[in-house]
């Protein structure tokens, strides 16, 4: 592809608004059948292990689509690409709309996945490849925000849905959006894929990463369903360990290389990754817990929980533009340290209130999260893209919004398995008290690993000058 111009045009910003909705609807429905876990497993007679299948199924396709993105970016062209997403996530709408058993709406939220895992990656590399520099900040802002937004906006969505009507009006609303959006990005996606050569698709290595990522879900949903301590649990441990040395094995000395690893030789462009990795895992743990719990143990409606996540998603989608232009203005370290401070902050205060949650004291505690998150999420992208050169975005690009969604898959399924897990010893409502507790708890030490993260970061440019 050209060179990023001087200035973004009309059709390029419709583009990539385009298929930021293809990705922001694909988001929302995920974390919108959340708040019909309740519902969905009365109805369908299925447990909680079995319906969380929905939201970590769905990103850990996402997650397998996008590690392939790097080699399809190059291959295809923008709008086939584009057409392709949008067709297979209108389908996914309609079959989850209709669907009479559990694994039919299951097999619809899976091609949804296949339209998110492909365009998430193509929003970024219409940004990085036609957004001039002093501005990538604040459309990777932006981007953030349709990527951040929908999570949070999602619980809302679905509570409000599900209470007038049901769980399938979630996707009546969706399906008339995706049919615009399938002729509005129809006249404005264009360009050129950079090509492969004579490169080919390494089949082997998408093999690989499947399973380990399949694998580790696998791993904690079995310390769910049969204990941390069970030879279950512990023979899928090993089990991951061994396809995980594999996979790091195959891509040190395969041929063929599904992305190119060796950006990750970069230590400040790690160091973002697992901030970007970090804050998502965060986000959507935090989607999963805090609906369940405000269902489950305060006894509130679909609605009311769906409703408490909404000033958090409010606070952030303003909070994500205005850090983009900050980014722009003064760099990345001091946004991304205030960033990490404030999410360690709000899960400080989650972890010491749980036994005291409110549906207010809730809501007021996320939305100084949602501060925390969107003032870093968009940045750790954005400033890792100026760490690799123009030929390798694409694979920075890809493994970036892989990871991002898989802290998403395995967040809901490591947050899952530790409520479940105390669910086998205590009764519902104490297990979920007790294991969003410890959820918490994990969740802060992570934030601080992000904070220690950032000041390595911090260290690393500042020895570099």
């Amino acid at each position: 592809m050209n060179q990023a111009p001087t200035e973004v045009s009309l059709k390029t910003k419709l583009a990539i608004l385009s298929v930021g909705l293809i990705s922001f609807v694909g988001i929302l429905v995920e974390t919108s059948m959340n708040v019909t876990f309740p519902t969905l497993i009365k109805t369908m007679h299925v447990s909680l292990d079995t319906v969380q299948w929905l939201t970590t199924g769905y990103l850990l396709l996402t997650t397998i689509v996008m590690s392939t993105t790097a080699y399809v970016l190059k291959r295809f062209n923008p709008k086939p690409l584009f057409m392709f997403a949008a067709l297979v996530c209108l389908l996914g709408g309609i079959m989850c709309w209709l669907a009479p058993t559990f694994p039919v709406l299951l097999g619809g939220r899976l091609l949804q996945a296949i339209a998110t895992g492909i365009s998430i990656p193509l929003m970024f590399q219409l940004i990085f490849t036609n957004v001039p520099q002093n501005k990538l900040g604040t459309y990777t802002g932006l981007a953030s925000v349709i990527v951040s937004l929908a999570p949070a906006l999602g619980p809302t969505y679905g509570g409000v849905m599900t209470s007038v009507w049901s769980w399938r009006a979630i996707f009546v609303g969706i399906v008339p959006i995706l049919a615009i959006l399938v002729v509005l990005g129809a006249f404005n996606v264009s360009g050129k894929a950079m090509g492969v050569g004579a490169k080919k698709f390494d089949f082997l290595g998408a093999i690989l990463l499947a399973v380990v990522f399949t694998s580790l879900l696998f791993t904690f949903n079995n310390a769910g369903v049969h204990g941390w301590t069970s030879l279950n649990f512990w023979g899928w441990v090993v089990w991951s360990l061994v396809t995980i040395i594999v996979m790091v094995t195959y891509a040190i000395r395969g041929k063929r290389k599904l992305i190119d690893y060796s950006i990750l030789k970069i230590a400040v462009l790690r160091l973002r990754l697992f901030n970007y990795f970090g804050l998502q895992f965060i986000n959507i743990g935090l989607s999963f817990i805090l609906p369940l719990f405000a269902q489950t143990v305060l006894g509130t409606s679909a609605m009311t929980a769906g409703l408490m996540m909404l000033p958090g998603a409010v606070v952030g989608a303003i909070t994500g533009p205005i850090a983009g232009r900050l980014y722009d203005l003064k760099g990345p370290s001091r946004l991304l340290t205030f960033s990490a401070l404030m999410a360690a902050a709000g899960l400080l205060l989650f972890w010491l209130t749980t036994s005291r949650f409110t549906v207010v004291l809730m809501a007021l505690i996320y939305a100084i999260l949602r501060i925390g998150f969107n003032s870093g999420f968009g940045i750790a992208i954005s400033d890792g893209s100026t760490r690799v050169p123009l030929r390798q975005k694409s694979d920075q690009n890809s493994m970036f919004s892989m990871m991002q969604q898989y802290a998403g898959s395995i967040g809901t399924s490591v947050m899952s398995a530790v409520i479940s897990g105390y669910e086998i010893h205590h009764s519902t409502v104490v297990g979920t008290q007790l294991g969003s507790r410890l959820d918490f708890v994990l969740l802060f030490v992570l934030a601080l690993a992000i904070l220690i993260a950032v000041l390595r970061v911090k260290q690393l440019d500042a020895n570099a000058k």
